[in-house]
């Protein structure tokens, strides 16, 4: 029996439920993605034949998203093998229409399906040439809000807040975005928010107040079900990205920061998702994408503060100056006011 998802903008027709996704109700002849969790397929034995040679990391590499996984190349770039220690393996082909993984014990069936969905659907993206910020998204004003930065900047918990206070999520740490008719358009992820306990702790008053996400993990996760948070099921125009700078103790913050164009797109570069992936061909369409992004929609820096406190503050600040941008954008006919 195969269950249809959608996650990414992709759909996928999976082996076994994975309730984490949002269900594909609408009947498909072909699926994107066939994904295989569990006992190795022909196909994933016959690439384990093929000549290898390990891609990631390589000798002093700087790793910019904390990839902890070895990534191995089979054949000339026909498959992929990202793995996680020896407990967790994925394979993935050329043209990432196929994947297949499995977790080893302790790791169970949650395990795989948060490998899944996070840095393994990053790396599918990426072989689609998908440009995809290291970003959270929200909905806000009908339009896309992008929270971008690097790991521990905040990305998630300030999604979660927001989502908290009835704004919908469209995506968590990987938002991808499809430039259709000349606008960014921005694809729903998974109907969830994955956090750290002390994340959990800000904004629910107890490390352990949230479902965690496997028994294995440490991590937790705020589900977009309708019940506290929702979860945007339709693309969006995006129409202002933020990133989140270093937490201060400051009277002045929270703050946004008007940036310059240059400064923007400089930013945006060092924080797409996996870009060391990238081939020079690669990099130079992901930077013109970037430079077209810049030149339609707002980049401004956010300055929290380190007070988990005035996170409320903060998302009244993002939501307030999202709203203005957003019917700016709206009354241009889809070309940002600055």
């Amino acid at each position: 029996m195969a269950y249809p998802y959608r996650a990414y903008g992709l759909t996928l027709s999976c082996n076994t439920p994975v309730p984490a996704l949002w269900q594909e109700h609408a009947y498909l002849k072909r699926y994107d993605i066939v994904v295989t969790l569990g006992p190795e397929t022909d196909w994933v034995r016959e690439a384990r034949r093929l000549p290898s040679r390990v891609d990631h990391p390589k000798s002093g590499e700087i790793e910019r998203d904390n990839s902890p996984f070895t990534l191995t190349s089979y054949g000339a770039g026909e498959f992929f093998e990202l793995a996680y220690g020896h407990e967790a393996r994925f394979f993935v082909d050329s043209a990432a229409e196929r994947i297949w993984g499995a977790c080893l014990p302790p790791l169970n069936q949650d395990d795989v399906a948060t490998y899944l969905l996070g840095p393994v659907m990053g790396f599918v993206l990426r072989r689609r040439s998908v440009l995809a910020l290291h970003a959270s998204a929200v909905c806000i004003g009908g339009q896309a809000v992008a929270l971008c930065g690097e790991s521990q900047a905040g990305k998630s918990t300030t999604a979660a807040a927001l989502a908290l206070r009835g704004i919908p999520v469209l995506c968590e740490d990987i938002t991808p975005l499809i430039e259709e008719h000349g606008k960014f358009q921005v694809e729903p992820g998974y109907p969830r928010v994955c956090l750290w306990p002390d994340a959990v702790e800000k904004l629910f008053g107890a490390r352990d107040a949230l479902p965690r996400l496997t028994p294995t993990w440490e991590k937790f996760f705020l589900p977009l079900d309708g019940g506290n948070a929702k979860f945007a099921e339709q693309r969006r125009v995006i129409s202002a990205v933020y990133l989140l700078a270093p937490r201060v103790e400051e009277a002045r913050a929270p703050r946004i920061e008007t940036m310059s164009a240059r400064a923007a797109l400089l930013e945006l570069v060092q924080n797409t998702y996996m870009n060391w992936l990238l081939d020079r061909r690669q990099r130079a369409a992901e930077f013109d994408a970037l430079g077209k992004l810049v030149a339609q929609v707002p980049v401004r820096r956010i300055v929290p503060h380190l007070d988990p406190g005035r996170i409320g503050a903060l998302c009244e600040l993002i939501v307030t100056d999202a709203e203005r941008t957003s019917a700016a954008y709206d009354s241009a006919s889809g070309i940002s006011v600055r």
